[in-house]
């Protein structure tokens, strides 16, 4: 197959900084349409797959699935985008479109394993996927997303990400006006937590370890803070939350939250990979038929329904725009959670 150069950042080993390089994009197919990626969320799993975190990464590493750009070149079979149109790519550019997970519209399930925007195996050139950090992406038109035109462009790609791992469970745990939901957590995924649980109509709760996050959990439309390390505060909520989302990207405690599940209540995980050292008390959740449950990102129709939802709402993310330059020190800032509350690269910068 053929394929043409473009300028990426990426990073050659789990020890190096990231640094321009040039990778190879295919032509565009006739299933295609290329992409000129105007701008990137900058996402926690970035990091992660960069310095080898999770294992398995294949170098050199070019991440970057929260794409947003314009389409620049369309395939003869492509019939729903053309030239010029605003384009979005999240964290799927392939399935196998046959299992039972892919035929629901579950892509992110697929139960041979999708192909991720990068690390991923690339079908088309051999070796593995590049991702949103390049100038340009060339990817199959049933993967991309059609993105709201009267959003401010860099403040959606987070929600290419962040907007849907919080978005798919809502939904799936059927939210909406009368749901008492409740957010663990204030960063990227937290966040949007609560502003797509408000847009559903919840009564919205956060939950904090630290008083300092109040005002800001409001503005961003909270009805109410709860601080978790507060016992008298958590009695209050005892039995009242129909579904708690918890972002927490590292092992903790959710015991504690059970209690204040409502029965048939759900503490969803949607932030941390990996064993939980405490012990999981099933009293409470056999006693009122409560669950813990996990949930990942969502398929591509799930995903465009959010945006679709976004632009009617005007949902954005709080964004903190970046030049390339600037990402090795916006991965160590992102460790010490020093980003309200997502890092969005300017592509023009590359």
């Amino acid at each position: 197959m053929n394929t043409y150069s473009v300028k990426a950042y990426g990073t050659e080993s789990k020890e190096a900084d990231l640094k321009q390089m040039n990778i190879e994009r295919r032509q565009t197919t006739t299933k295609d349409v290329e992409i000129e990626i105007l701008f990137c969320g900058v996402c926690h799993s970035d990091l992660h797959t960069a310095r080898n975190d999770w294992g398995g990464t294949k170098y050199p590493a070019v991440p970057g699935h929260e794409i947003v750009g314009r389409i620049t070149k369309v395939g003869s079979e492509v019939s729903q985008f053309k030239v010029g149109d605003l384009a979005g790519v999240g964290c799927i550019v392939d399935s196998c479109g046959t299992c039972e997970s892919c035929k629901q519209n579950l892509e992110q399930y697929c139960l041979t394993g999708f192909t991720g925007t990068y690390n991923g195996t690339d079908e088309h050139l051999g070796g593995h996927t590049f991702g949103g950090y390049s100038e340009k992406v060339v990817v199959d038109a049933d993967h991309v997303l059609r993105i709201p035109e009267n959003l401010d462009l860099a403040a959606v790609a987070p929600l290419l990400c962040a907007g849907i791992t919080t978005w798919s469970p809502l939904k799936h745990w059927n939210v909406g006006p009368n749901s008492k939901v409740a957010v663990v957590g204030l960063g990227g995924l937290g966040h949007m937590a609560i502003k797509l649980a408000k847009g559903l109509g919840a009564e919205v709760t956060l939950f904090s370890r630290t008083p300092g996050k109040s005002d800001d959990a409001k503005q961003l439309g909270a009805d109410h803070v709860v601080i978790s390390t507060d016992e008298e505060q958590m009695k209050s909520v005892k039995g009242k939350f129909d579904v708690i989302i918890d972002t927490v990207p590292y092992d903790h405690d959710v015991n504690p939250y059970i209690s204040t599940l409502n029965i048939n209540g759900t503490h969803v995980l949607v932030g941390y990979l990996g064993g939980l050292e405490n012990i999981l008390n099933t009293v409470p959740m056999i006693l009122g038929r409560k669950s813990v449950a996990g949930s990942v990102i969502g398929g591509i129709a799930e995903t465009q329904e959010m945006l679709d939802f976004c632009g009617e709402h005007n949902i954005v993310s709080e964004i903190e725009m970046i030049k390339m330059q600037e990402i090795n020190e916006a991965y160590e800032r992102m460790l010490k959670s020093d980003v309200r509350y997502r890092f969005v690269i300017d592509m023009k910068s590359l």
